[in-house]
């Protein structure tokens, strides 16, 4: 594995991000880190961290092991720095002073750091390319959590204002029967229910609408204007169509997920050339030979496209039409229920779970287009 030379063009980020560790570090040695009496010589532990920080950024600036190895420990130091600072300011919530922001500011630095230098990695091996594509948002997503945690925590941030991620995971970790019950009655049943019927009934009529062009100047302009209604309006009203159960929540999905489907299956059908339909007829291919020989493969991303667009929509118009009626399960029922018991780590548990729920749902969606569209430009990289 080796890496690339930063460019000496404009600012060198790096550069400027090892001074700023130094400045910081200085900032945090002299002031006050927790009460005005408290400085870091006083915490042992903070100590430890302002010389590991001092030590990630002047290594850089001197050019020691500036390679991949250096990186490798200047992300090893920064995860350390990061573990001593959240471990000690838990023990003096809400008195963070000006040395400990300094120390965060510093470690928030040096996380930066280490991924302006692992994101000019190369490697000649696929695999360790993809780990390293999946590391750089991993390790973002990370340090935003450990600065979430620690400015909730050395401000005093009231936790119905704002939980910290700890209070949030440990309210998943003892919560799991009713977060799965939830998971189950929103996603398992309403959503996946409502995408696929949406999208299936969609696909299906964007064929009747490519074959008849009488339904393209008429249906399309009424799917534009449905497509325009506030989920908080349609939403009681399928709930009075259906009862309180998922069908209902189903419904509304079904009218979120089938104009954005219709529209790009419709577009899709129309990105073949002339010259493209011609070569079809002079091989004497039938309406439905052109339709699944050319034509749908040519629409194959437009299609994806509103897939992965439907597959964030549909969950939170499920989570939403929850909100105006439902049994005692489901996630916008649990969200509605725990914010007016003020019981918001709850709350942020639920929201976690529906981020999760949807992301690995855009992703099964996305590996499955890189499957089938493998031919497209968009996907040779």
């Amino acid at each position: 594995m080796t890496t690339v030379a930063a460019s000496k063009r404009g600012f060198d980020i790096p550069a400027l991000l090892a001074w700023f560790i130094v400045a910081m570090v200085m900032v945090g040695l002299f002031m006050p880190i927790f009460s005005p009496d408290i400085g870091v010589m006083d915490v042992p532990r903070l100590s430890i961290c302002l010389v590991i920080l001092a030590i990630a950024g002047v290594r850089y600036e001197l050019g020691f092991m500036r390679n991949w190895i250096g990186d490798l420990i200047l992300g090893l130091v920064t995860a350390i720095a990061a573990w001593l600072l959240i471990s000690t300011v838990s023990d003096h919530a809400g008195e963070a002073a000006l040395g400990f922001w300094a120390l965060m500011a510093a470690t928030w630095a040096a996380s930066w750091l280490f991924v302006e230098r692992l994101a000019i990695w190369k490697s000649s091996s696929p695999l360790a390319a993809r780990l390293i594509n999946l590391a750089i948002p991993t390790l973002f997503g990370f340090t935003l959590l450990v600065l979430w945690q620690l400015i909730v925590v050395g401000a005093g941030v009231p936790k119905v204002l704002l939980p910290a991620p700890s209070e949030i995971w440990i309210r998943l970790t003892t919560s799991v029967p009713i977060l799965w019950a939830d998971f189950q009655q929103t996603f398992l049943k309403a959503v996946l229910a409502g995408y696929f019927i949406g999208c299936g009934s969609a696909f299906v009529v964007a064929i009747l609408v490519d074959r008849v062009p009488f339904l393209r100047r008429g249906l399309l302009p009424i799917g534009n204007l449905v497509s325009a209604l506030p989920i908080i309006g349609v939403a009681p009203i399928m709930v009075m169509w259906f009862g309180f159960d998922w069908p209902s929540k189903a419904a509304v999905v079904i009218i979120m997920t089938f104009f954005p489907m219709l529209v790009n299956t419709v577009s899709g059908l129309a990105a073949s050339d002339a010259m493209q339909r011609d070569l079809m007829r002079t091989y004497a291919s039938s309406y439905w030979q052109t339709l699944f020989k050319l034509r749908l493969p040519m629409a194959m991303p437009f299609i994806f496209n509103a897939l992965k667009i439907n597959s964030t929509l549909a969950l939170i118009g499920a989570i939403v039409a929850e909100f105006f009626g439902t049994p005692i399960v489901g996630m916008g029922f649990r969200i509605s229920t725990e914010v007016g018991r003020l019981n918001v780590d709850m709350v942020w548990a639920e929201i976690a779970v529906a981020a999760l729920a949807g992301s690995l749902f855009y992703g099964v969606v996305a590996m499955l287009e890189r499957a089938v569209t493998f031919w497209h430009p968009s996907m040779r990289t």
